[in-house]
């Protein structure tokens, strides 16, 4: 059986939207755009691309909404794979991997193994999870993750939380969210302020 694990670089007040650059996400007129990343570079991100980077070798699949596969696409999928350190690590996954990808609109994908979902979502991740594997990666997509959680579809959320307040933008879990209940796994603070918290599906017994 597969793992459903969720990815994310929130704010202390739970916004996930743009964090890795300037262009990445503008919705609704968010002027926050690359917060992670311009923290990043004033308080260091070594230990935090050490973590990500051990988190990624255990990534079997990509499954991204439509905009996070379009960002995804646009940069891992056209970037040098030969490039040095966790830029070309993660290239050089993210090309080899199947990408599954939830979306109304495309109806073509050019990223090489990439898979659109159809438009039963769920029953098609239900299917994935099914399968053996290892750890199906989630990273953005929010309002996938909304519905995998509707359909108890999560298995772990791994959360990045940077002491920054935005104060707008787009939650992680958002009014409404589905009732969900989990155990801690593992937490750690790191030296830049960045604190990292792992949960999980409670064990059935």
């Amino acid at each position: 059986m597969s793992r459903v694990v969720v990815q994310a670089f929130l704010t202390l007040d739970g916004v996930a939207q743009g964090p890795g650059g300037p262009e990445e996400d503008l919705d609704g007129g968010f002027e926050h755009a690359g917060w992670q990343a311009d923290y990043d570079a004033e308080f260091g991100s070594a230990e935090n691309d050490d973590i990500v980077a051990e988190w990624e070798t255990r990534t079997e699949a990509l499954l991204l909404g439509r905009r996070t596969y379009e960002i995804f696409a646009g940069s891992w999928g056209v970037w040098d794979e030969d490039q040095g350190g966790l830029d070309g690590e993660l290239t050089r996954r993210y090309n080899r991997v199947p990408k599954y990808v939830a979306s109304r609109t495309l109806t073509e994908l050019t990223w090489q193994n990439s898979h659109l979902l159809g438009d039963d979502v769920p029953a098609a991740v239900r299917k994935l999870r099914a399968e053996p594997g290892g750890e199906i990666r989630v990273w953005g997509s929010t309002r996938l993750i909304r519905t995998l959680a509707e359909h108890d579809l999560v298995d772990e959320y791994r959360l990045v939380v940077y002491p920054i307040v935005l104060g707008s933008g787009k939650k992680l879990f958002s009014d409404g969210f589905p009732l969900s209940r989990f155990t801690l796994g593992e937490t750690r603070a790191l030296a830049s302020g960045v604190v990292i918290t792992t949960y999980r599906r409670p064990v059935e017994d």
